[in-house]
Parts: structure tokens; C-alpha cells; sequence
């Protein structure tokens, strides 16, 4: 069970709006969102109503505004809870349709350019657990979430292109 809290103000001042699933609309419930307190649970926020548009993962914590979550305005018109699994494995291909395997992993990775000598990922296979590809290294920039299935293209997730620049697993810390 999971318990995020949205405020329309920064530092947790303001109307607020507390959920405890997901919410394919949250429009109205508050008209912006500038601060966020989670509670319990691994979340994805995103831009739009049903689940469209950038995308935050939020983990148990305070986000006094908008910034922490690297958002780029203060509009959150979704979310969803993301289960908590305590084993994750992903391959990453470098073409479209899982051709020219990568690598297999099972940990976070905060520069693909790094250990595996690519920027780009053009098909993916979530074999086990929840994971967030962000478009930069050290886990900064736009953010898709992967759920286990097979992502033939970087278009099956979300992205507008192949940028891939690290990767980590959805586990609540706590």
C-alpha cells in the first residue's frame, strides 16, 4: 500500500490532495503541484491525464517543490503506484526488435555510456521487476518507466529517441 500526498504551494503549504492508488486524473483534485510528500511506496507521476506526458518516479521522501523530482513545471495530472518486486533483470539490445544483445542486468546502472560503450538503446526486454530508464547518466533528465514485457522500439516506452543514459530498479528503500 502506498500513501503519496500532493500540495498545490512549495514547502508542503497550500490546498492538498492525499492518494493511496493510482489516479488516472487528478485535475480535480488541485490545479497545480508544487510540493510532494510520499509516504510509503515507489510512484510514477506524470504530466497529463492518463498517464501521458513526462514522467517522475518518486521514492519515500519530501519534495519541497517541483525541482526535486526534476520536474519541468509544476503540472501532475496522474500517477500510479509501482509494485515493489525483490528481484529485477532487463536486456538491452542495440536494434530494434531484441537484436544485438547488450548485456542482461539485474542492478542499477548509472552510466550505460560507461560500462557498455553505447548512448543509445533501441529495444529493451523487462524480464523481472520495475525499472526507470533516464535519458542522461546519474539518473537525471526525462524518465520512462519499464514494466516487465518486451519494448521492441524506444517508441514502446515513450521516448522520442534512442538516448539512454541510465538505468535504475524501482525498490522501496524502506
Amino acid at each position: 500500500m502506498g500513501k503519496i500526498t500532493f500540495y498545490e504551494d512549495r514547502g508542503f503549504q497550500g490546498r492538498c490532495y492525499q492518494c493511496s492508488s493510482d489516479c488516472p486524473n487528478l485535475q480535480p483534485y488541485f490545479s497545480r503541484c508544487n510540493s510532494i510528500r510520499v509516504d510509503s511506496g515507489c510512484w510514477m507521476l506524470y504530466e497529463r491525464p492518463n498517464y501521458q506526458g513526462h514522467q517522475y518516479f518518486l521514492r519515500r521522501g519530501d519534495y519541497p517543490d517541483y525541482q526535486q523530482w526534476m520536474g519541468f513545471n509544476d503540472s501532475i495530472r496522474s500517477c500510479c503506484l509501482i509494485s515493489d518486486t525483490s528481484s529485477h533483470r532487463l536486456r538491452l539490445y542495440e536494434r530494434e526488435d531484441q537484436k544485438g544483445l547488450i548485456a542482461e542486468l539485474s542492478e542499477d546502472c548509472p552510466c550505460i555510456q560507461d560500462r557498455f560503450r553505447l548512448s543509445e538503446v533501441r529495444s529493451l526486454h523487462v524480464l523481472e521487476g520495475c525499472w526507470v530508464l533516464y535519458e542522461m547518466p546519474n539518473y537525471r533528465g526525462r524518465q520512462y518507466l519499464l514494466r516487465p514485457q518486451e519494448y521492441r522500439r524506444y517508441q514502446d516506452w515513450g521516448a522520442v529517441d534512442a538516448k539512454a543514459g541510465s538505468l535504475r530498479r524501482v525498490v522501496d528503500l524502506y
